[in-house]
């Protein structure tokens, strides 16, 4: 029989003010120590708060997992180009803390995150992904969620004294029919940014 205690129950919600903390904590040692973000200095509570304010603006969704009272991670998806054409396409952010892989809890997080983008009325999520071995698990969790690689974008990024390939993912979330007479609309927020 196996004695281990059960994976923790994490409940999804939308991130608040006080849970950016949690977020600069997480996110700083993914910038710090490796090649999954090609951000090169971390980011501190007032920039993250920026970002929250941009996308909550935007109608985008910015959640949290919350494991007994702890983000153990979060997720958030902003728009995938300026122009405003690509304003139906968001690229999905991801990230877990460490001690938190494994659980179940990016699966619910992805789950939570495109149900939100569906709700929005977003019609295409893209996620980049950097070819390196910190990333392996963001590549399976997306492709159970239906994404399909869309294509690899060759030395990109030079992080870390190597220059980095990222593999980009694309999920649909309506189809032709569901879009039928909806090219103009873009969800409870009226239109995503792009």
């Amino acid at each position: 029989m196996d004695s281990s205690p059960p994976p923790p129950r994490a409940t999804v919600r939308p991130l608040v003010a006080a849970d950016l903390p949690r977020v600069v904590e997480i996110f700083a040692p993914f910038v710090r120590d490796t090649q999954v973000t090609f951000e090169e200095e971390p980011w501190d509570v007032g920039r993250w708060e920026a970002k929250r304010r941009e996308l909550a603006d935007g109608g985008l969704p910015f959640l949290v997992a919350d494991v007994d009272g702890v983000v153990a991670g979060y997720a958030y998806a902003a728009p995938w180009r300026p122009k405003a054409a690509y304003r139906h396409t968001v690229e999905d952010t991801i990230y877990l803390d460490p001690r938190y892989t494994g659980q179940g809890i990016g699966t619910a997080l992805l789950d939570a995150l495109l149900d939100a983008l569906r709700a929005a009325g977003v019609r295409q999520v893209v996620s980049v992904v950097a070819d390196v071995p910190d990333a392996a698990g963001s590549l399976p969790l997306h492709r159970r969620f239906g994404f399909v690689e869309a294509g690899r974008l060759t030395a990109v990024g030079f992080k870390h004294g190597r220059w980095v390939d990222t593999i980009l993912l694309q999920r649909t979330l309506t189809t032709p029919a569901d879009d039928a007479g909806t090219a103009g609309t873009a969800g409870t927020a009226g239109t995503v940014p792009g």
